[in-house]
Formats: structure tokens, sequence, C-alpha cells
């Protein structure tokens, strides 16, 4: 009986709420995990109460799983109740009222201009992966674009000649963004090298493709070789593809572009998401207070003597 609920709740995720195949397994795998806490005791799903939700929040918290992990979780489990109640299989959702552990804001790294440059420099031209990943690397930078995005990329997807890129993001929704002049470039060096490449059935539409395989990027070489170019950079910092998305909303912000701006091309389903760069540029704004005001220039200075 509870497996067609849960076959049911899967389509309902698929279809209905558009989401992708990775994050309907993730919120699987969360809702197994509950339920094999609820067979401990006999508990049956469907006649969970808010009680009993509060003790399975305090058990993962015991097994030293981390607030941002339970969140997860426990929204995984909301999902599930609130499609139980649209089905018509429970009157009360139990997770109405449940709230889920406060989350410390972390302030990702970003990198400066200059570190940027420093990565790309390091990359070896004469190769083909070379300008793939020069490539790339400028994209996920002046886009702002996710790894899955980058991976997932294709050719029909450009519209180079209006100055734009079509990127399908999570929940297969779409968004337009703009694509600079630089970037054109870097597209059409890399188009070059692509041709020498024999790019199997049924991949030619993506962007960027595996030289050796012919097949598109995996998630894992783009992570792979960013790290071998901050190695041969020189940069100590904690680099991923990421590194560069919050870069780009970064060095939007500072520049003076709006919130709302940077919402819409990084594909923010909320706004109180893209605020966490407001942090980023505060913490930015409070170095150059401090180094570059004449009082604390001079506060400093006297420190030194």
């Amino acid at each position: 009986m509870l497996s067609d609920h849960t076959e049911r709740y899967k389509m309902y995720l698929l279809l209905e709420q558009g989401l992708s195949e990775n994050t309907c397994e993730a919120y699987e795998r969360d809702l197994r995990r509950f339920f094999e806490y609820l067979s401990q005791d006999d508990t049956d799903p469907l006649t969970v109460t808010l009680d009993q939700l509060h003790l399975y929040t305090r058990h993962l918290f015991e097994l030293g799983i981390s607030p941002r992990s339970i969140a997860r979780m426990l929204s995984g489990v909301r999902s599930f109740y609130r499609f139980l109640q649209l089905d018509g299989q429970i009157a009360q959702d139990p997770t109405e009222l449940l709230e889920s552990p406060r989350i410390p804001k972390h302030l990702p790294d970003v990198l400066s201009l200059e570190e940027v440059e420093s990565i790309m420099a390091a990359i070896d031209l004469e190769l083909p992966e070379g300008q793939r990943d020069h490539c790339m690397i400028e994209l996920l930078y002046s886009c702002g674009l996710r790894v899955s995005e980058i991976c997932s990329l294709k050719l029909s997807d450009l519209f180079l000649d209006e100055g734009f890129i079509r990127i399908i993001g999570k929940g297969n929704k779409q968004r337009i963004v703009p694509i600079s002049k630089r970037a054109v470039h870097e597209l059409y060096n890399w188009f070059d090298a692509r041709r020498q490449i024999k790019i199997k059935p049924e991949e030619e539409d993506y962007v960027f493709v595996s030289q050796r395989r012919g097949k598109h990027l995996s998630r894992i070489t783009v992570f792979h070789n960013i790290k071998q170019y901050v190695s041969t950079a020189g940069i100590e910092k904690e680099v991923s593809p990421h590194t560069f998305r919050h870069t780009f909303a970064t060095h939007l912000l500072e520049g003076g572009a709006s919130l709302r701006a940077i919402q819409d091309m990084l594909g923010h389903e909320s706004i109180g998401t893209t605020e966490i760069y407001t942090h980023l540029d505060s913490r930015n704004l409070r170095k150059q207070v401090l180094e570059c005001f004449p009082r604390n220039r001079k506060f400093n200075d006297d420190e030194m003597l």
C-alpha cells in the first residue's frame, strides 16, 4: 500500500513539480530513511504526529548529521506529506508546523579578477582540451552557470548573433543569459578545436565534449580539471566550478548591478538566495573601509611604530 503512495509521489514530483531525476532520487532516499526510522516502532507513516517528527529530528541530530543536511531531509518528508494531503490520503499535514534547524550563513570564497585570469593563464591552449576548458571557465565566470548547466549546454541553446544563451536550470526552468563578446570569441576558438573530435551519435549537440570519449563532459571531469588549473596557478583557496558562479555574482554586485538582475541571471527562485551576495559585498566594503579610510590607516601606521 505504501509503495503505491511512493510511486504516485514520484510521478507527482516528476510531472507536476517538474523536478529533475536527481532531485527526485534524493527525496526518495530521504523518505526511505524516514520510513526505516518509523519501522523500528512499527509506526504507520500515514498516522505520524508532529511529536514523532520532532523525535525524528532529534534522532538525526544525535547521529551527528549537520543542520543543513537535516533541513534537506525534512524538506523531502514535508513534500511527501503535502502530496498525501493533496491526494486525499490524509486529512491533516503533520509537517505543517515542523520547523527546520537554523542553518548558519556560509559566505563562500570568491576570486579576484586577477585570480580568475591566473587560473585561465594556467591552461595550455596548445592542447584541444585547453581551448575547451579555457572557454568553459570563461562561461562559468562570465555567465554565472552551474556545473550541471555547463555540462548540459547545447549548441541549439546558443544565440550568439543575438548575444544570449538559453540555460535549462533546476527543475527544467529556462532562463536567458547575456553572453559577452569575449565569451563568444572563446566559443569560436573552441569550435575550431572541436571540429577535430570524433563525436559519438546523439552527443553532437553538446557544446563541451571529451576529446577521448567523444561524449559530453561529466561534472567530475570539470571539477578535476579546475582543481589542476588552480594548483598550477598557485592559488590556495578552495576553488570549485561553483566558485566562479559566486565570483560572477559578487563582481556584478560590486559593479553596481541590482539584486533583482543578479537573481534573474543566476536563476534563483527566491531573492533571499541571492541576498547572500550582499553579505559578501559588505565584507569587502568593511575591508576597504579599514584599509583606505584615512583615520583607520593612520591608526594602523601608528600601531606599526
